[in-house]
């Protein structure tokens, strides 16, 4: 892929920020058991997710713009097909979108806090997929 090495990839695919390799979260979002529940390792480089004792906090406010976000592509998309909703139907389909995606939504607000704090480190990466 042309973009491995960004940290878009890390975001959309929920890797390591510092290798891209790395599980990110413990399964997958919508395993609800361990609802976006973030490893406190990498498997392949063992950098610590969490600098500090609620660190994910943050995330909060990047999963109300990732929502905000969505709510918007979903209406322009629907005006962009051509479904002619009134006010409410498209009131309800956003809130209805929301409600299913709102489990990749945490875990990708996850991911974009931790890539803000963590860089990609290209010395680690290419180390762990000469061992691999």
């Amino acid at each position: 892929m042309w973009f491995r090495n960004t940290k878009l990839y890390s975001i959309l695919f929920l890797k390591c920020p510092q290798c891209h390799q790395g599980a990110f979260l413990e399964n997958s979002p919508y395993q609800l058991r361990s609802f976006n529940k973030v490893k406190e390792h990498c498997p392949k480089c063992n950098l610590k997710y969490s600098i500090e004792p609620s660190f994910y906090y943050g995330s909060m406010y990047v999963s109300y713009a990732v929502g905000i976000a969505c709510s918007v592509a979903i209406f322009l998309i629907t005006q962009w097909i051509g479904i002619t909703f009134s006010l409410l139907e498209s009131f309800i389909t956003i809130v209805f979108s929301l409600i299913l995606l709102m489990p990749y939504i945490g875990a990708i607000s996850k991911a974009i806090w931790a890539n803000l704090f963590f860089n990609f480190n290209k010395k680690i990466a290419t180390q762990i997929r000469q061992n691999s």
